[in-house]
């Protein structure tokens, strides 16, 4: 039986992590280093067997979980694929039991926009997080982040 080159097929992983992937939504090695160990790593991959991204989800307390991160090969990016594995993401937690799913972004940029499209809300602002958490300043569009927005998703009602 041939798979369909446009279904997006999820797998977790524990080891052999794709950091060249998981860099392009973290710029910092530390940072994953340090959210990586009891999180679930989770590799999406198109029919023909290619990775096209990868997940961090990581159990926080009581049905909550937070999406630490998230990535697409640049090859694969608008092309649909992040919305895909965004949902996978959300149905993986949802089978987990999860009553929430929350994540932290930036306060500008296409990622607002992207986790908006499959039903995220803001929740709050962390001042001040890419200022003290990022040695680095990390970049977008000629801007320079600074806020954390804090959003997440009610999956009790999806």
């Amino acid at each position: 039986m041939r798979k369909n080159k446009s279904t997006l097929y999820l797998s977790k992983i524990e080891s052999d992590y794709p950091w060249d992937l998981f860099l392009l939504a973290d710029p910092s090695m530390k940072a994953i280093n340090e959210y990586l160990p009891g999180s679930a790593c989770y590799l999406a991959f198109n029919g023909g067997g290619e990775t096209v991204g990868g997940a961090i989800v990581r159990k926080a307390h009581h049905g909550y979980y937070e999406l630490m991160n998230i990535a697409v090969y640049e090859k694969f990016q608008k092309q649909g694929w992040g919305i895909k594995l965004l949902t996978a993401i959300v149905q993986k937690v949802q089978q987990l039991g999860g009553k929430k799913l929350e994540l932290g972004t930036g306060t500008f940029g296409y990622q607002l926009k992207f986790y908006q499209k499959v039903g995220f809300r803001v929740t709050g602002i962390e001042k001040d997080f890419f200022l003290k958490k990022y040695k680095e300043p990390i970049i977008e569009d000629g801007l320079q982040h600074s806020d954390m927005l804090r959003l997440s998703l009610d999956l009790e009602d999806s």
